[in-house]
């Protein structure tokens, strides 16, 4: 009897996917947690990168910036406990979307600015160039992440997991 190589991977993926969850899981965790803690202090800066996107009104910029690290945070830690993976990776998806679409327009209408995903941002100073194109596509990688742990939310050493007991085992395998 052969085996072929379709139903070898087909045997190691179940076997392998949670552990590429919960490196997924954590990675998430660190990008979250570290563009969080590098605005937290500063949340007026944060919301100074928020309003030169021009997208909104200085308060409501104001306001998202100070906010907006206190959840980047909150994800974090959701992750690294793997509390609520499914809702914290629609939430981490929902933002980079928005990261997404706000980098592209900021690139679109010409602007000169600081992403400020991972610090102050803003506008940046005479002479220097923005570099959106590998800013979204870093995000975009995030995004996958952020799409892997929708798909499959249950990883090993996790909250959710411990919560949950151990998987049900599939009939079919």
């Amino acid at each position: 009897m052969t085996v072929t190589a379709s139903r070898i991977r087909a045997t190691r993926w179940p076997a392998v996917r949670p552990w590429v969850g919960v490196a997924t899981r954590l990675g998430l965790a660190a990008v979250w947690l570290l563009a969080g803690a590098s605005k937290v202090e500063d949340l007026a800066a944060s919301g100074r990168a928020v309003n030169a996107y021009r997208l909104l009104p200085y308060d409501v910029a104001t306001v998202v910036g100070a906010a907006l690290p206190f959840v980047e945070l909150a994800l974090g830690v959701l992750l690294l406990l793997g509390l609520a993976t499914r809702l914290a990776a629609a939430v981490s998806a929902a933002l980079l979307v928005v990261f997404v679409a706000g980098i592209a327009s900021a690139w679109a209408r010409g602007l000169a600015i600081d992403c400020g995903c991972f610090g102050s941002g803003g506008q940046l100073a005479a002479g220097q160039a923005p570099s959106y194109l590998p800013e979204i596509l870093r995000d975009v990688a995030f995004l996958a992440l952020a799409g892997f742990l929708l798909i499959w939310p249950r990883t090993p050493v996790s909250v959710d997991g411990w919560l949950a007991g151990p998987p049900v085992e599939d009939e079919d395998e």
